[in-house]
C-alpha cells in the first residue's frame, strides 16, 4: 500500500446503462469485472464507496416488465424487489475476493437534515474502517416525489461531499462529454478536461435518457459541477471498457476529468452550499452582495430588500441580488417574519423593533457560503 493511495477515498457511482445489455437486462459480466477492479483498487489501499443504480431494472427483470412503471407504487415495488436481489450478487461477487458488503439506502430527507446528514457520514465511515464496501442507493420504496434525489448522478456527488471524498468517479455507457458538430449533428472528440463550467460546455448536454435509466448527461454535468465546488474531483468514463476503473487509478487519460476548485470549503458548508435543502429566500441590494462576494463579510439586515417563503431560526436559505439569480446560501440567525421586520434596518434597531437581539448579523460569515 502507497502512501499516495492509502486512505483515499474515492465514489464509484454505477449507471443502469452499464449494467444492462442491449436488451436491458443484468449484465453479470460487467458485475464480474466492476467487482475484480475495486476489489484491485481495496488492495492497492483505495477506499470505495458505490453508488449503484440497477435496482428498479432487476425487479423489472423478476417481474416481467418490459418498460420502466410510470406509476410510482409499481416503481416502488421494483425496487422493493430488485434491491434485494441486486445487492445479493454483489455479495457474492466481492466475497470472492474477501471483501464484505453493505447496503446503504437514503432518502434526500437523510441528507436535508443536519443530524441524519452527519449519523449517515459517520456509518458510512465505519463501514470503510471495517474495510466494508458500503453500496447506497436511494431508498425508492419510501421516496415520493418531494424528497426523491432525482437519479443517482446528483446522489454520487451527494453521498462524495458527505464523506468529503478524493475523487468521485462516474460511470455510463460514453466514453465521455461529447463536442459536437453543429452541420452533422455527430459526435466529434470528447473533451478531456474541464477546468471551469463555461456556457459552451453546459451546451453539450445531451439529455436523451435509456429505455431504463432516469438520467442524462445533464445530470451528469451537474453532478460534476456539485463535487468539483465543493473541491472534488470528478472523472466521466466508460463503466463498459475493460479496466477502466483501474486505468483511472493508475493515472492513465481516460474519460473527461472536471477539475475541483480550489480551495476546498469546510465540511459545514459543503453541507450548507449542496445539501441542505433551503427553506426560504432572502433578496439583498448590490452592496450587500459586493460585500459577501469580495471581503467575505456576514450579511446584515442593512443589505436585506425582501425575504419570501416561511423559515425559522437555524433553517438553510437562499441569497439572490435584484435579479433574483442565486449567488449565496446561508443558515439565518432570525425567522422569515422577524426578516420582514428588520430588514433594510441598522443592527443598532434590531431590539427596539423585535423587543429583543438574538445576533447582529442575520447569517454569519462562517455559516455563508458563496456558490
Amino acid at each position: 500500500m502507497s502512501k499516495k493511495t492509502k486512505g483515499k477515498i474515492l465514489v464509484v457511482k454505477i449507471g443502469t446503462s452499464v449494467l444492462t445489455d442491449d436488451k436491458g437486462d443484468l449484465d453479470n459480466t460487467i458485475i464480474k469485472q466492476i467487482t475484480q477492479q475495486i476489489s484491485q483498487m481495496k488492495k492497492e489501499g483505495y477506499q470505495v464507496v458505490m453508488v449503484s443504480s440497477g435496482a428498479i431494472v432487476v425487479g423489472m427483470q423478476l417481474l416481467k416488465l418490459s418498460r420502466r412503471p410510470e406509476y410510482l407504487p409499481e416503481a416502488q415495488a421494483c425496487a422493493a424487489i430488485g434491491q434485494a436481489q441486486l445487492i445479493k450478487i454483489y455479495d457474492e461477487n466481492f466475497k470472492k475476493y474477501g471483501y464484505m458488503t453493505a447496503q446503504v439506502l437514503l432518502t434526500q430527507e437523510d441528507i436535508n437534515n443536519r443530524t441524519r446528514y452527519l449519523n449517515a457520514r459517520n456509518t458510512i465511515l465505519t463501514l470503510l474502517e471495517k474495510e466494508a464496501i458500503p453500496i447506497i442507493n436511494e431508498n425508492d420504496t419510501v421516496s415520493t416525489e418531494e424528497i426523491k434525489f432525482g437519479d443517482n448522478d446528483r446522489l454520487s456527488s451527494l453521498v462524495a461531499n458527505l464523506i468529503e471524498a478524493d475523487k468521485l468517479i462516474i460511470m455510463s455507457n460514453v466514453d465521455g462529454l461529447y463536442r459536437f458538430d453543429k452541420k452533422e449533428k455527430t459526435k466529434c472528440d470528447i473533451v478531456s478536461r474541464v477546468e471551469v463550467f463555461t456556457e459552451e460546455i453546459e451546451l453539450l448536454a445531451d439529455d436523451r435518457c435509456s429505455t431504463f435509466g432516469i438520467g442524462g448527461m445533464r445530470t451528469k454535468l451537474q453532478a460534476a459541477k456539485m463535487a468539483t465546488n465543493a473541491g472534488i474531483e470528478c472523472i466521466l468514463i466508460n463503466g463498459r471498457k475493460n479496466n477502466i476503473l483501474l486505468d483511472v487509478v493508475d493515472g492513465k487519460n481516460v474519460g473527461t476529468v472536471f477539475v475541483a476548485r480550489q480551495p476546498k470549503i469546510s465540511a459545514r458548508k459543503r453541507w450548507i452550499a449542496y445539501s441542505s435543502k433551503t427553506a426560504g429566500t432572502v433578496k439583498v441590494d448590490a452592496g450587500a452582495k459586493e460585500v459577501l462576494i469580495k471581503k467575505n463579510r456576514s450579511l446584515l439586515g442593512s443589505g436585506i430588500t425582501e425575504c419570501s417563503g416561511r423559515f425559522n431560526v437555524g433553517d438553510a436559505v437562499s441569497i439572490v441580488d435584484h435579479n433574483n439569480k442565486e449567488f449565496a446560501r446561508g443558515i439565518t440567525n432570525y425567522s422569515s417574519s422577524e426578516l420582514n421586520k428588520i430588514k433594510g434596518r441598522k443592527t443598532k434597531e434590531i431590539e427596539k423593533i423585535l423587543g429583543y437581539k438574538y445576533y447582529d448579523e442575520v447569517i454569519h460569515r462562517d455559516n455563508l457560503v458563496i456558490l
